[in-house]
């Protein structure tokens, strides 16, 4: 069967960006593993915030929201940014670079959201709006919808290469022979790999490491303790049920693609990040995983059709507000590749693949 749109890597990315397409272009989606979303999408943190990426992708993530709670995928968290005595520039820089954008921001006295904060952690911002988001519903429903618009998922696909003959593409697949008038690079850690071989230039997306831990701590954590990260971005947390957290050393180890595993060191230097800010006792490491983020040299996302290989869109480099991004992106992909009006208020110029084609050539 011919399609008009193939799409590699049924992630996140991949499945809301069928999903936004819907009925209005025939859609094969094709993922190299047997699970979707295997290596970051089913990974993530799970948590919405508007200041998290900056500025440049606070848009996308703002725009995300109404949708992400009219699906009712959100639920209040709230974010306490922390830093030390002497931090208050930090702070004050950090206010300053959403100010006009509506994200509601306030300087806050950290102690009173956070039970057992160690003396000298005196500087703190609240983000109320913050959320969890619930992923797997998220993604089980954007793939959910793609199928009802009549999309092909096909799993345990790899891509192998892709030529363009005739104004279309051969997509040589670990299942056979497809054919598409677009080939859509979803791929993820992947993203570069698919470039080269379908034949367009490489862009340098790097994968990168991000460890993750399950503690069981005592005293419980409360469930009223917000997501709290650190200002000078050294390590986050944020409870779980049961009275568990969940914390990250904000690593980012740049790694292959692949099956990435937590390193131990990583595991232990989050675990002293952590009791270098709270008096929590950590009864057990109950979990420890790691997944994958993916950024473009300069760390935004890049949508869009390549200069050097007609009919190759390039949906990549999410980093890690992928998730938190995804209503908005799937808009912005399916409107590039339909031809529609992008979004109100944000502007796509600032994702172009058009904007690394001096350093490609």
């Amino acid at each position: 069967m011919s399609y008009d749109i193939a799409i590699v890597g049924a992630g996140i990315a991949g499945a809301t960006l069928a999903a936004a397409i819907g009925d209005r272009a025939r859609v094969l989606i094709l993922e190299a593993e047997e699970v979707a979303g295997y290596h970051a999408t089913g990974r993530s943190a799970a948590f919405w915030s508007e200041t998290y990426g900056g500025p440049a992708i606070q848009p996308l993530t703002t725009l995300s929201g109404d949708a992400l709670r009219g699906g009712g995928y959100l639920q209040p968290l709230g974010s306490l940014h922390i830093g030390r005595a002497g931090d208050e520039a930090l702070a004050d820089a950090f206010i300053a670079g959403f100010d006009g954008s509506g994200v509601e921001l306030a300087r806050v006295d950290p102690a009173r959201f956070v039970p057992g904060l160690r003396p000298g952690w005196t500087v703190g911002v609240i983000e109320p709006s913050c959320a969890y988001i619930d992923v797997a519903a998220l993604h089980g429903d954007a793939l959910a919808a793609a199928r009802r618009a009549g999309a092909v998922i096909e799993l345990g696909r790899a891509l192998r290469s892709a030529t363009r003959v005739d104004g279309r593409w051969r997509i040589e697949t670990s299942g056979g022979v497809r054919d598409a008038a677009v080939l859509v690079n979803a791929a993820g850690a992947w993203v570069d790999e698919v470039a080269r071989g379908a034949g367009a230039a490489p862009i340098g997306i790097q994968p990168y490491r991000r460890t993750l831990i399950q503690l069981r701590v005592d005293p419980p954590v409360p469930a009223a303790v917000p997501h709290v990260a650190h200002l000078g971005g050294s390590f986050y947390f944020k409870p779980e049920a049961g009275g568990r957290l969940w914390l990250s050393p904000h690593d980012e180890t740049p790694v292959a693609p692949g099956d990435v595993q937590p390193e131990e060191l990583d595991v232990a230097i989050a675990i002293d990040r952590m009791e270098q800010a709270v008096d929590w006792r950590v009864e057990q490491v109950e979990r420890k995983w790691a997944g994958l983020r993916s950024f473009a040299p300069d760390r935004l996302p890049v949508y869009g059709f390549a200069a050097d290989a007609p009919g190759f869109f390039w949906f990549a480099g999410q980093g890690g507000f992928g998730i938190q991004t995804a209503p908005a992106a799937a808009r912005v992909g399916a409107a590039l590749l339909l031809g529609d009006a992008p979004p109100a208020g944000i502007d796509i110029s600032r994702y172009t693949p058009a904007r690394f084609v001096d350093k490609l050539a």
